[in-house]
């Protein structure tokens, strides 16, 4: 009766665990891509962001150390867009990993809310203002990468 007793109650607290979100790799990197095609261009050489995805300093040298284990300036995350894109997957995979519940498992609403955390860092702001155009032209390129 014991057995019985312990195996219910593993069996229900494994599945009262929170579930995670299964991203595949495609999608994460169909994410990465539309991140880049939608990236503002803003005519300006020197305007403080790297790479096509146009990204802050400070985000390539905490992102490639999470990522990588390495520290990477951002010339050198601009010269290597093959690591540059494996460090932001490496970030977007989680970013939309934790958006699908968020968005009762909706794929393009998670896509969205990922491309509001990306531009903004709040991810509620997906259909607010300028975040609106910016991730329903995200969600665009991550469909027609699909």
């Amino acid at each position: 009766m014991k057995a019985i007793l312990l195996s219910l109650i593993a069996a229900l607290t494994i599945s009262a665990a929170p579930a995670r979100a299964q991203v595949s790799d495609n999608q994460v990197q169909a994410l990465v891509e539309a991140l880049r095609q939608a990236a503002p261009q803003t005519g300006t050489v020197n305007d403080g962001l790297f790479s096509d995805w146009q990204i802050k300093p400070d985000n390539i040298t905490r992102w490639s150390r999470l990522c990588t284990g390495e520290t990477l300036t951002p010339a050198q995350f601009e010269a290597n867009t093959d690591k540059a894109r494996n460090i932001l997957g490496c970030v977007m995979e989680d970013v939309l990993k934790e958006q699908y519940p968020a968005s009762n498992n909706n794929e393009l609403l998670a896509v969205r809310r990922a491309a509001a955390w990306w531009m903004t860092g709040d991810p509620e702001q997906y259909d607010s203002g300028s975040t609106a155009e910016y991730t329903q032209k995200v969600l665009d390129f991550y469909q027609q990468q699909k």
